[in-house]
C-alpha cells in the first residue's frame, strides 16, 4: 500500500565503498530516528533537511558509522519524507540495517515502488518515468541522453499541448451543443476541421520521430553480405578496430554469425559478418547462408562488399540480387590490391580493410545512412507504447476531420476525446494499472 514506509537499498548489491539504503513514507523520519544516532547530538526530529549528518547507524548486533540525509515531503523525489542512509558497502552491513529497519516499521519495496510513488504523487509523468529507466538500463550514449529528454518531460509537454489544443475545440464542440439557442459566437465547421488538421500534423511529426528513436534504443542492425573472400570479415574487423572475426584466403571461412558492436555519434551500430551468399559446400556452410539471408531480411543496413581487384562474378551478381530491396551500401574492399573494371554497380565507397584506408569514413556513411534526421539535442519518441498510443490517436483524428462537415459536431467529439485519451496513456492520464504496472517493475528494487 502507498501509506506503507518502505525501505531497500538504492545501490547495486555486492561489496564497494558505500551503500545507500532509502526509506520513504510517513514514518521514514520516525524510523531514522530509531536507527540513527547523530554525531552532533541533535536528534533525528530536528534535522535540517537536505543536509548529510554524521553518526552511528544501528545495523542490529553492531553498528556502522556513516551519514544520513533527511528530504522533506513534499521536495523528494517520491514526494513522501525520505530518508537515506549511506553506510560502508558490504553485503552484510547492508543486510543487517535492511533488517533493522523492517523491524522498526518498514516493509521491502518492489521493484520501481519508489519512482512507482514519484508519479502516483505528481512528481513526475508515466513518460518521465519510462526515461529514468531508459537513463539507467541505457548502453550507449544516445541512448541515455533520449532517455533524459524524455524524463525532462519533453514528450510529455509537446502531447499536453496538442491535448489542451483538443480540449479547447471540444470545449467549442460542447459548447453548441448544450446551448444552441443562447447568444454565443458558434464554432465555424471550417474552423473545426482546420483546428483538427493542425492537431494531426503535429501528432504524426511526434509519430514519425519513432523510426529514429527505435535505432536510439535498440541500436542499428548492419549485415556485411556478399560472395564468400570478398573480405567482410576484414571490413568487420576494421569497423570495429579488433580482430573479430578469422580472416583467411580460403573462401567460406565464415561459416556462422559473427557479431560486433561499436558506437558512432553515440549511436549503437551492431554489425553482423555473415556467411557468403552462394551454394553451400556442406552443412554447416549452407546453415551459415541461411542464418545471412534471414539477418539481411531483417538488417536495417546492408554493406553489400565486393573485392575492388577483380571482375565482378555469377557469384557476386547473385549476392547483389538477394539484397535487392533493401537500404544498401556497395563497399568496395581490397583498393591496395588494384581495381579491376568491368560491369559492376557503382561504389559507395572504396575501402582497403588490410591499410585502414577510408573505414573511417565508411563509419560515418553508416551514421549517415541510418540516421537522417538526428540531431544530438533532438527529442525522439523512443518507447513502442508512445508510438502505437501516437498512431492511434492520428487514426481518430483523421476519422474526424473525414467526418467534419458532414455529421453532427458530438460525433467529432467522439474521436476527438478517443484521441485524447490514446494521448493519456502516454502521460499517465489514461494509462490501465496494468500499464503502470508494467513499467514500474522494468526497475531495480531501490529505485
Amino acid at each position: 500500500m502507498i501509506s506503507d514506509t518502505i525501505a531497500a537499498l538504492s545501490t547495486p548489491p555486492g561489496r564497494g565503498g558505500v551503500a545507500i539504503v532509502r526509506v520513504s513514507g510517513a514514518g521514514a523520519l520516525a524510523v531514522a530516528g530509531k536507527l540513527f544516532a547523530p554525531a552532533g547530538g541533535t536528534p533525528v526530529s530536528a534535522f535540517e533537511p537536505y543536509k548529510m549528518v554524521p553518526g552511528r547507524i544501528d545495523c542490529g548486533t553492531f553498528s556502522d558509522f556513516g551519514l544520513c540525509v533527511y528530504f522533506r515531503a513534499p521536495h523528494s523525489f517520491t514526494g513522501e519524507d525520505v530518508v537515506e542512509f549511506h553506510c560502508h558497502g558490504g553485503t552484510g552491513v547492508v543486510r543487517a540495517l535492511l533488517r533493522r529497519a523492517f523491524a522498526c516499521g518498514c516493509r521491502p519495496a518492489e521493484r520501481g515502488e519508489f519512482t512507482k510513488r514519484a508519479f502516483l504523487n505528481g512528481k513526475l509523468s508515466l513518460s518521465s518515468a519510462e526515461g529514468l529507466a531508459d537513463m539507467i538500463n541505457g548502453e550507449s550514449e544516445a541512448e541515455i541522453r533520449a532517455g533524459s529528454m524524455l524524463y525532462a518531460e519533453r514528450l510529455t509537454g509537446a502531447v499536453r499541448a496538442i491535448q489542451a489544443e483538443l480540449t479547447e475545440l471540444l470545449a467549442g464542440i460542447d459548447a453548441d451543443i448544450d446551448f444552441p439557442e443562447e447568444d454565443i459566437e458558434h464554432t465555424d465547421l471550417k474552423e473545426i476541421g482546420a483546428g483538427i488538421g493542425a492537431i494531426l500534423a503535429q501528432t504524426e511529426v511526434l509519430a514519425a520521430g519513432y523510426d529514429t528513436g527505435k535505432k536510439i534504443k535498440e541500436g542499428v542492425s548492419v549485415v556485411l553480405a556478399g560472395k564468400p573472400n570478398t573480405g567482410k570479415s576484414s571490413v568487420l574487423n576494421a569497423l570495429l578496430g579488433a580482430d573479430k572475426a578469422i580472416v583467411s584466403a580460403m573462401p567460406g571461412t565464415t561459416r556462422d554469425v559473427v557479431e560486433g558492436s561499436l558506437e558512432i555519434g553515440g549511436v549503437r551500430f551492431d554489425l553482423y559478418d555473415t556467411a557468403g551468399i552462394r551454394e553451400g559446400k556442406d552443412e554447416a556452410e549452407s546453415i551459415g547462408i541461411g542464418r545471412a539471408r534471414a539477418l539481411i531480411d531483417g538488417a536495417d543496413l546492408v554493406l553489400f562488399i565486393l573485392d575492388a581487384s577483380e571482375a565482378m562474378s555469377g557469384e557476386d551478381r547473385a549476392a547483389y540480387a538477394r539484397t535487392e530491396g533493401k537500404r544498401r551500401l556497395v563497399v568496395y574492399n581490397k583498393t591496395d590490391l588494384g581495381e579491376e573494371g568491368g560491369e559492376k554497380p557503382p561504389a559507395d565507397i572504396r575501402v582497403s580493410a588490410k591499410t585502414g584506408e577510408n573505414i573511417a569514413q565508411l563509419r560515418q556513411k553508416l551514421f549517415d545512412a541510418c540516421m537522417e534526421g538526428y540531431r544530438a539535442d533532438g527529442a525522439f519518441v523512443i518507447e513502442e507504447r508512445h508510438h502505437a498510443a501516437l498512431v492511434r490517436a492520428a487514426e481518430e483524428l483523421r476519422a474526424a476531420r473525414s467526418l467534419c462537415g458532414s455529421v453532427p459536431p458530438d460525433l467529432l467529439g467522439v474521436h476527438l476525446r478517443a484521441a485524447w485519451e490514446a494521448l493519456g496513456e502516454i502521460t499517465g492520464e489514461t494509462a490501465n494499472e496494468r500499464i503502470i504496472d508494467e513499467i514500474f517493475s522494468k526497475f531495480c528494487v531501490g529505485k
